[in-house]
């Protein structure tokens, strides 16, 4: 059962000759539970994509449904509450609060929403990610590749229904890349969770289940 459906997305800027088709008609399903790499070189259109179907930004036309929910319609409130409940983020640059500890950054969507935290869940996440003995730091104290496993742990423990990664190891070396990945991978199945990763980098990409490839716009 497909889990994220894209159809027919386009996202046009400017008019005229100065036209620019950033994506271009593009269509894809993610099943649950699956691993899905996009890839493609700089400008392609695959950060475009992937802020479309995580709500960052709205198609020109086209429409993401997620969880059997069309997204495109939502506004405002409305979506931002749909995004922290079911879409999970994990950036190139970690983006965590530089001010609270290790567990405070893993569990602060869960709080913004008002919900209970899954202690049982959420230690589970933790120790399968190797952080138990360091959720008292702060992120400043942790290497690249210590904070990109709390990205992970952050991303995942609200329990959403998809977990979009945006060049989530553009920043790490190549080994602890690979180590990140594998977690990433490794969680993703465990708990059974549905990773769609955006890179440039092929042998990246090919840990995923399944590859697409996106140039000027579309998939080829």
């Amino acid at each position: 059962m497909s889990i994220l459906v894209a159809e027919h997305l386009k996202k046009y800027y400017g008019e005229g000759e100065s036209l620019v088709k950033a994506l271009d008609d593009v269509s894809l399903q993610v099943e649950r539970g699956e691993f899905v790499s996009i890839i493609g070189t700089s400008g392609s259109g695959k950060s475009t994509l992937l802020h479309m179907l995580g709500g960052l930004d709205n198609p020109t036309e086209g429409k993401v449904i997620i969880d059997d929910k069309d997204i495109s319609n939502l506004k405002g409130d409305d979506l931002c509450i749909f995004r922290r409940r079911k879409i999970g983020f994990i950036f190139q640059s970690f983006n965590l609060v530089p001010s609270i500890s290790v567990y405070e950054n893993i569990v602060l969507p869960i709080k913004l929403d008002g919900k209970k935290v899954d202690k049982e869940f959420v230690d589970n996440v933790i120790e399968t990610l190797g952080l138990t003995n360091k959720l008292d730091r702060i992120p400043s104290k942790l290497s690249g590749g210590q904070q990109q496993r709390v990205a992970i742990a952050r991303a995942l423990a609200s329990k959403p229904a998809i977990i979009l990664a945006d060049e989530p190891t553009g920043n790490l070396d190549s080994k602890t890349s690979q180590d990140v990945l594998g977690l990433l991978k490794t969680t993703g199945k465990k708990f059974n969770q549905t990773i769609v990763m955006i890179t440039h980098n092929d042998e990246i990409a090919q840990m995923a289940d399944r590859t697409i490839r996106i140039e000027d716009g579309h998939i080829v």
